[in-house]
């Protein structure tokens, strides 16, 4: 009798604890509203904020500019120098006077400016070799510009479909958790009426769980996807991908072979890589600069104040020609012409590296298409077995175990149906990044 008394004067005070443990579990409204927000973005904006915010193409842009001044430099080269310089000087002075042994104290000044100018008549053709070189340089920014933002944009549209892959997913899982608590039910009343084993329902409840913990790794990569795509866009915090329309493969509008000639002739890769070439060779024009003389012109105007103004003017023509620079001309050929070389084997290479990865990413598009056909109907097929074992298990013509395996086949196909239906998109994303332009 006593402890049922304190059991239940302390029924009361346990529920009160119990109260206060769940109000310390539970999360705050403001701990809630720390929590990043989502943000929906569609695929066109999330592009445009990425091609904004994205480092990579914020310094290819730097490298434009700094090639385009580089350029502007050169062709500078072929105009004169002009510069203007100017001084002045105040100056104290004493001065003895003989007849009476004084010395007088006085000041002096003096003023003076010029203009001089300078042009260079012949290098060598040194300068023609450095404004082709400056326009090489150029050429290859532009096409590395290029290259870096189909780069960036494929990264977006990794993310931004991994997003919507794993949305896709989740729907699938929340299907299965349909259809194992369906199951589950089947079992419950087969084992009420005695036609079915504990086991039956055992296993029933395994594959809700097994369901349910799907759902949660889908969540969760959704989670991951959705803050990968936020950072890449500049956004503090996840962002949901907002499809502008269904995500469908479409065939390419051009031949497997206008694709490859294409890429050959016009992918940013190789267009930076002949721009290299280019440069290059431009390189070995001004090594080749050092073997002729140089000629230079200059001329010069001053004017000079000081008691009273003088004038002054100059022309200089001037010829410089090294007879022996102690081989240093030689080893600039030599290196010039050793860069000229690396830089066509590399643009050869570029060239079979992109051919190698546009008959690649062709040959993956094809596959995903066969198989994409031979899911939709492997998913048709297991759909039907499953609505089939389901009916069968429920008049106990059948086993879980059956049931359990169409349940698990149809979810199979429906999982490997969304992942080739995104395979190809982004495989598709991915030969547009090779190619440099869209498909």
């Amino acid at each position: 009798m006593l402890t049922s008394s304190w059991n239940r004067s302390r029924a009361p005070l346990s529920a009160l604890l119990m109260g206060l443990l769940a109000l310390t579990l539970t999360p705050s409204d403001g701990a809630a509203q720390q929590e990043a927000p989502w943000v929906s973005m569609t695929l066109e904006e999330a592009l445009s904020r990425a091609i904004k915010v994205s480092p990579q193409i914020v310094q290819a842009q730097g490298t434009v500019r700094t090639t385009t001044a580089a350029e502007k430099t050169a062709f500078g080269a072929y105009l004169p120098d002009l510069s203007f310089n100017a001084n002045s000087s105040l100056s104290s002075s004493q001065r003895l006077i003989p007849e009476t042994g004084a010395t007088v104290t006085g000041s002096s000044d003096s003023y003076s400016a010029g203009l001089s100018t300078s042009w260079d008549v012949f290098t060598g053709f040194r300068r023609r070799s450095e404004r082709q070189r400056a326009q090489a340089d150029s050429q290859s920014a532009q096409a590395t510009l290029a290259g870096q933002r189909f780069v960036v944009e494929l990264s977006v549209e990794r993310a931004f479909f991994d997003a919507l892959r794993a949305e896709e997913l989740i729907t699938v899982a929340k299907s299965r958790i349909e259809r194992a608590q369906e199951g589950v039910g089947f079992a419950e009343r087969r084992l009420a009426v005695g036609s079915a084993t504990r086991s039956d329902l055992l296993r029933a409840q395994l594959e809700l769980n097994t369901a349910r913990e799907a759902l949660l790794q889908q969540e969760n990569q959704r989670l991951t996807a959705a803050l990968s795509l936020g950072r890449l866009v500049g956004v503090d915090g996840p962002v949901d991908p907002a499809p502008s329309g269904p995500i469908d493969p479409a065939p390419l509008k051009a031949s497997r072979e206008e694709v490859v000639a294409t890429l050959v002739a016009q992918a940013p890769s190789v267009r930076a890589a002949e721009a290299a070439v280019t440069a290059a060779e431009a390189s070995i024009g001004t090594a080749r600069s050092q073997y002729y003389p140089s000629v230079r012109l200059s001329a010069g105007y001053d004017w000079f104040y000081q008691d009273r103004g003088r004038t002054s003017w100059s022309v200089r023509l001037g010829l410089s020609y090294p007879i022996f620079d102690g081989f240093a001309r030689d080893e600039s050929m030599v290196r010039a012409r050793t860069q000229a070389e690396v830089a066509q084997a590399q643009l050869s290479d570029t060239r079979r590296s992109v051919r190698a990865e546009a008959e690649r990413v062709l040959s993956q598009l094809q596959l995903v298409e066969e198989r994409l056909t031979l899911n939709r109907q492997a998913v048709e097929v297991a759909q039907e077995d499953l609505r089939v074992q389901q009916e069968r298990y429920r008049l106990g013509a059948t086993t879980i175990l059956e049931l359990l395996t169409s349940q698990t086949a149809l979810v199979e196909a429906q999982n490997n149906l969304v992942g080739l239906r995104f395979d190809y998109v982004l495989a598709r994303a991915e030969l547009q990044s090779i190619v440099g332009r869209e498909l």
